[in-house]
């Protein structure tokens, strides 16, 4: 996967990008690299169970039917599976570490998905977090931007109701079956008949679980150019959305609110650490007509082997034991583990794979490894 191929897969491809991605331990990081490594999705198929017996832990790979009925299952609902070599696969997203190679998607054919602000905050809002919110998001709407937000209580929901005739994406937590809150059940409903999206990279009957949402996040502010912030105590997930957004180099943006109010604090805080603070939309459209997602500085790449380099025998037990030597819980670049280890980078991309299905690794940004606390 050296780039993006933007391909319209056959049925039965597609069945096999979803069964790949199900599989137990296969992360968007994983699943780049086993594709890398084998050439094709299908290939890295046939390798999974050899790679399982070498990582000592029985893997689950996803069953052909249990991917067909998935299909057939979203299709039911109204929706798509969404492959990242398909032409309609979010283009923000493709510039994201860890992206997501499938996607659920329901509706939303008919949005801009190139002129996106994502809108986040309090669970708790205020009358007043809700009023600005449904100002700015009419506002942004008026202006021609698709509104993108995580369906939650307070601020996401605000957000989407102001947004429901200009067009909004609401990012879910679980399945598309398993829309969270049960509340915005009738306001998924609405999205999807305005003309707006439902997107999720979790499965179908997912119940979206506390660590899910984090998950949800990024893909919140990956969808967005920038992403504003009304009102979000000290510690919360609107915070995490923030931050998610600065490491993705995307614009953050932030709504003042009285120091009196901890709901504000979050905020506040953004804005001292130099988030854009906004009085109206004009202070997010002012910046937001210049990004660009696709800058070349935009994310460091996941780790990938050069397509040219010559087979290399199998790693052994010195290999895996120089290897378990060079690793700690500190995140360490796989170049310097190359240098550490002597290794040939094909043996050491196998090992990776190896121990990461075997849930012992931790990836940062794709080029950093470390070994993941059990």
């Amino acid at each position: 996967m050296q780039g993006r191929v933007t391909q319209v897969l056959t049925p039965a491809q597609r069945t096999a990008w979803l069964r790949l991605a199900r599989s137990g331990n296969v992360g968007p990081v994983t699943f780049r690299q086993l594709v890398n490594r084998f050439g094709s999705v299908e290939a890295a198929l046939e390798a999974l169970p050899s790679l399982m017996r070498n990582a000592g832990r029985p893997i689950a790979i996803a069953s052909w039917s249990a991917a067909e009925d998935e299909i057939a299952g979203i299709e039911r609902l109204g929706g798509r599976l969404v492959t990242m070599s398909d032409p309609d696969y979010p283009e923000h997203l493709q510039h994201i570490p860890a992206a997501p190679p499938v996607l659920t998607i329901a509706g939303g054919e008919r949005l801009d998905w190139r002129r996106t602000v994502g809108m986040v905050g309090a669970r708790n809002a205020s009358a007043a977090g809700a009023k600005m919110t449904h100002l700015l998001a009419g506002d942004l709407g008026a202006a021609g931007y698709v509104v993108v937000s995580g369906l939650a209580r307070g601020i996401d929901t605000a957000a989407h109701r102001a947004s429901l005739l200009t067009g909004t994406i609401a990012v879910l937590a679980g399945g598309l079956d398993c829309i969270y809150p049960d509340e915005n059940i009738p306001l998924a409903s609405e999205i999807l008949g305005r003309g707006g999206a439902l997107l999720t990279e979790m499965p179908l009957g997912w119940e979206p679980r506390a660590r899910d949402f984090p998950r949800r996040n990024r893909l919140v502010s990956g969808l967005s150019l920038g992403v504003v912030v009304v009102e979000a105590a000290k510690r919360s997930g609107s915070l995490i959305t923030a931050r998610l957004a600065l490491e993705q180099n995307r614009d953050v943006f932030a709504v003042p609110g009285s120091p009196l109010d901890p709901r504000a604090e979050g905020g506040n805080s953004l804005i001292q650490q130099g988030a854009k603070l906004v009085m109206s939309a004009a202070d997010i459209l002012d910046s937001i007509g210049s990004a660009d997602p696709a800058r070349s500085a935009f994310f460091d790449r996941e780790w990938e082997l050069p397509v040219d380099l010559p087979e290399a025998p199998a790693p052994g037990d010195d290999e895996r034991s120089r290897l378990m030597t060079a690793l700690s819980p500190t995140p360490t670049a796989v170049d310097d583990l190359l240098a550490a280890t002597g290794m040939a980078p094909q043996a050491l991309q196998i090992l990776l794979l190896e121990l990461d299905l075997d849930g012992r690794l931790e990836w940062s940004s794709g080029q950093l490894v470390a070994l993941r606390s059990l």
